[in-house]
């Protein structure tokens, strides 16, 4: 059969795993190289299990044409030391042995987070928009480490392609800050905010991937649904009335609740839910790439996937937990009392 072979990393969960299916299924594959740390489901990928970080992934890897780097850890409840330490290091290996092993071209994926939500963000952002994130998100760090790594790639490799796909908001079995947003009681907005909300069906990033694998389109790759969610629309398709909050109690809360471990999520988190970070994914589309999903499609889906979930600031609670609580009345009392606690301090310090 005609057709690159291509290495998955992270091939056993998530992404990576319907990435896998996708492209052993596909007639313009050759075969499919599966990588991880266990074996997956994918009976017609040939597997090796090993830690992206060890140095003898360069063996594995040879005889491929594409490496799709998908074995990243985003988990709100890894030790960031250990998942920074877990990703960039799994990047760095990866890169390295794909040049050393004659592979051409690797596939990275990130986050349109990179670019930041910041109140001055045109809407859409275009692929070519200055990442303006901070570190201050939950993995963003990371992945703008992995975003310089790729830029440094084909300098350091010549005959290096290094393309980067960008998803908005990822929905389909996924667990972050911003699909946990929607597991509480009333939707938090902060005064004087405007977010615009953009997801991204992992089946629209799977075929996105596609495409660069076939080398259908290179260079940064912004993927989402076509245009945006207002925070009216959100609400009005969700059903969850809002809780409106001053930016002051808001973020101040958010970081104390963080530092003193009631919630995995820091106050970097919630600026993705104030501030818009749409994405045009011109590159895409120019290429004839089109999503199947639409935002309110991926919305319903998100709001069907943690339907029974209750989560208050970022936090998972138990059924009867919530229940006890009364999941709205939990949430005002947190960020209440951490705001309570803040302005006591600071009448202490006054005396």
């Amino acid at each position: 059969m005609r057709g690159p072979v291509v290495a998955v990393t992270g091939a056993a969960t998530g992404v990576g795993a319907l990435l896998t299916e996708r492209l052993a299924a596909s007639e313009e594959i050759k075969q499919v190289v599966a990588i991880d740390e266990r074996r997956g489901e994918c009976a017609d990928a040939q597997w090796h299990i090993l830690d992206v970080r060890d140095p003898a992934i360069a063996d594995k890897l040879r005889g491929a044409d594409v490496v799709v780097h998908l074995a990243l850890d985003l988990d709100l409840e890894t030790d960031p030391a250990a998942r920074t330490a877990y990703n960039v290091r799994g990047t760095q290996t990866v890169l390295t042995a794909a040049a050393a092993a004659g592979v051409h071209r690797v596939v990275l994926c990130t986050s349109a987070m990179v670019y930041g939500a910041l109140p001055d963000n045109e809407l859409p952002l275009s692929e070519d928009a200055e990442l303006r994130a901070t570190a201050e998100a939950t993995g963003v760090g990371d992945l703008l480490e992995i975003e310089r790594l790729a830029r440094r790639a084909p300098r350091a490799h010549p005959g290096l392609n290094v393309t980067v796909v960008r998803p908005a908001v990822l929905v389909g079995g996924t667990d972050t800050a911003l699909t946990r947003y929607f597991e509480s009681p009333r939707l938090l907005v902060v005064a004087g905010s405007r977010p615009a909300w953009q997801f991204c069906h992992v089946e629209d990033l799977c075929s996105a991937l596609e495409y660069a694998v076939l080398e259908k389109v290179d260079g940064e790759l912004a993927v989402g649904c076509d245009g945006w969610l207002e925070q009216e629309e959100v609400e009005e398709l969700s059903g969850i009335r809002r809780m409106e909050l001053p930016s002051a109690v808001a973020l101040g809360a958010a970081a104390r609740l963080h530092r003193i471990g009631l919630t995995p999520s820091p106050a970097g988190d919630l600026a993705y839910t104030m501030y818009p970070w749409v994405v045009s994914g011109s590159r895409l589309h120019d290429a004839g790439w089109r999503p199947k999903w639409t935002n309110e499609e991926v919305l319903a889906e998100l709001l069907e996937e943690v339907s029974g979930r209750h989560t208050v600031a970022g936090r998972r609670l138990g059924r009867k937990d919530a229940t006890a609580a009364g999941a709205a009345g939990a949430t005002v009392a947190l960020l209440g009392a951490a705001a309570v606690v803040r302005r006591a301090r600071k009448a202490r310090r006054r005396v």
